[in-house]
């Protein structure tokens, strides 16, 4: 892991923005790369003048994007392929598909940026996304703006507990501990907006589902 590690810095040292692209796109699919290992560092050096701040931030938005839209393809495919092949997804009925397929359509936009906001989640949001067929158009815009807010939040963090500890850059377990123990409010608060966010959407499908003459009863009283 170490010499892994090792090698990303010197992707990020000797290739710049391209790197954090290529880096951030690995992280986007199944691959270990951890974003806290990708971003703080790049935006660390911005700080000292080897990048600019918001080139770093740009640059992880378009490699997140890459590797979503990469595993989107991907797994959609996948899931056509073995339609074809066996006829629908082995030990998954057709009506189980439809339903998984609906729900995926009309709650995936907000639930795929939420799951851009939270570790290990983000690495994995786009295989259901793509198996069970989410709208693109709806799956970039949730991707774009989640990873956007991920990398600037990341980006900010860089700056913040790397720059009076450099010597962070040597530890990369204690460099993901501290971005983790820092992002710790904002992970919960995210998870907060997507509880408040399910309660909402469910208090707003039971009055839509209400029965026309129960909800004109409660209007009158």
């Amino acid at each position: 892991m170490h010499a892994l590690i090792a090698l990303w810095f010197s992707w990020l040292k000797s290739w710049g923005y391209a790197g954090v692209m290529v880096l951030m796109a690995l992280e986007s699919t199944v691959l270990p790369v951890p974003s806290e290992l990708v971003i703080p560092p790049a935006a660390f050096w911005a700080a000292q003048g080897k990048f600019n701040f918001w080139g770093v931030v740009l640059s992880a938005i378009v490699g997140s994007y890459i590797g979503s839209a990469i595993s989107y393809g991907v797994m959609r495919w996948a899931q056509a392929f073995v339609a074809r092949k066996f006829g629908g997804v082995p030990l998954v009925g057709a009506e189980k598909m439809k339903s998984l397929e609906a729900w995926v359509e009309r709650f995936g936009a907000p639930g795929v940026f939420f799951a851009r906001l939270l570790p290990v989640v983000r690495h994995l949001i786009s295989i259901p996304a793509g198996i069970f067929k989410m709208n693109f158009a709806r799956f970039s815009v949730a991707t774009l703006l989640g990873s956007a807010l991920w990398c600037y939040v990341l980006a900010l963090f860089g700056e913040k507990i790397i720059g009076p500890h450099p010597e962070l850059m040597n530890s990369p377990e204690e460099m993901i501990a501290a971005v983790r123990t820092e992002a710790r409010g904002f992970l919960f608060a995210i998870v907060g907006f997507f509880i408040l966010y399910v309660f909402v959407e469910f208090l707003r499908r039971r009055i839509l589902t209400r029965p026309a003459k129960e909800t004109v009863g409660s209007v009158v009283k």
